[in-house]
């Protein structure tokens, strides 16, 4: 499906793992060689830079939201196709929304995390039918995904809202759930 574009979530965090890197990297790679466009936060740190990075190096074209505030902390990726600026963050989580034709969500912490779980209740809810996929390669979200599990076994999450989350741990697969 040309002209889709993915939004992806991950680090920022300069003391990740070097695989992370990589993966961040070949999920960029894999958006540019589908023919789509790379949403992500802006920065050109850690796994946000290796991610905007591999889609540019693949030939792709990349959207970078960043609030003001985190420009200098986050390093904006001044090397996006197109660099939005907002005021806060909730701006930034709604133009990242409204470019997304789909979600997917990589290895990262708090933001990830905060990000993956407003995109999928959004989902949940019927406020978009946009695919919400989650990359853990590595057991990353083994421990959130058994509590996930835990919430639906005490009737806190229906079985279709966790069906509305797509989990994988290969690229390709996460990438061809971003297309549905």
């Amino acid at each position: 499906m040309s002209g889709r574009s993915v939004c992806v979530y991950c680090a920022s965090s300069n003391d990740v793992a070097e695989h992370y890197l990589q993966l961040a990297a070949d999920v960029g790679a894999g958006i540019a060689q589908r023919g789509w466009q790379l949403i992500s936060g802006g920065g050109c740190v850690s796994m946000m830079g290796a991610l905007a990075d591999g889609a540019r190096q693949a030939g792709g074209r990349t959207v970078g939201v960043i609030p003001r505030a985190l420009l200098d902390r986050e390093v904006a990726d001044t090397a996006a196709d197109e660099l939005l600026v907002t005021d806060t963050m909730r701006e930034r989580k709604a133009l990242m929304d409204a470019h997304a034709g789909a979600f997917l969500a990589l290895p990262g912490g708090l933001g990830t995390c905060e990000e993956l779980f407003e995109a999928w209740t959004s989902r949940v809810l019927g406020m978009h039918a946009k695919p919400v996929v989650l990359l853990d390669p590595d057991g990353h979200y083994a421990g959130l995904l058994d509590w996930l599990d835990g919430l639906r076994e005490r009737g806190f999450l229906s079985a279709s809202g966790l069906s509305c989350l797509v989990v994988t741990s290969e690229v390709d697969a996460a990438l061809d759930a971003c297309a549905h």
